[in-house]
This record gives structure tokens, sequence and C-alpha cells, in this order.
């Protein structure tokens, strides 16, 4: 099995771990601010390592460049989105989740 096989699978097996975890946030966490943060931390690093694993798989040529391409972008329009998303909610008077029986402010 070449090197490459590995270390492409490595790679991809980190971003289904990231999935993974970020699927577990969403699901476990309480509130709306807290969820989005973890699905948009999770799934950015996600589809990074995804995609990079692919870009190792397939060697230097204009597949890998064009799936280089991809990861950028996505790096670069997924936070932007979730920000977008918040801002958006916090302004529809959306307010972040509070503790019961917490301490009074």
């Amino acid at each position: 099995m070449p090197i490459i096989n590995i270390i492409s699978g490595l790679f991809i097996l980190a971003g289904f771990f990231f999935f993974f975890t970020a699927t577990l946030g969403l699901l476990r966490l309480p509130d709306f601010y807290t969820r989005l943060h973890a699905t948009g931390k999770g799934d950015t690093l996600a589809v990074l390592y995804c995609l990079i694993g692919l870009a190792v798989y397939h060697g230097f040529n204009i597949t890998s460049v064009k799936i280089i391409f991809i990861a950028v972008f996505m790096f670069l329009a997924q936070p932007t989105a979730t920000h977008a998303i918040s801002r958006a909610a916090f302004g529809c008077s959306f307010m972040p989740w509070k503790p019961e029986g917490g301490a009074e402010e």
C-alpha cells in the first residue's frame, strides 16, 4: 500500500472525525448560537481535511489543483456564512440561551 494512500486516508478520517463532532455539537448543545458555532467550526475543518485528503490521493495534477481551490473557497465562505447567519439572528432579537437558576446580573 503506497504511502500516499495512507496519508490521504488519514486526512479523510480526520475530516470524518470533525464531521462527527460537529454533528454531536448540533445535537447536544443548548441553543442556536452554540450549535451554529460547533457546526461552523467543525464543518469547515472537516471539509478542509477531506478535500486535502482527496487532493493528496490524486497527486499533483489539474484535478488536485481544482480541489485545492474548492478547499480555499470553502475555508473562506463557511465562516463568513456562519457569521452572517448569527448576526441576522441577533438582529431579529433571537437572544442567546441563559441557564435556569444561574447567577442574576
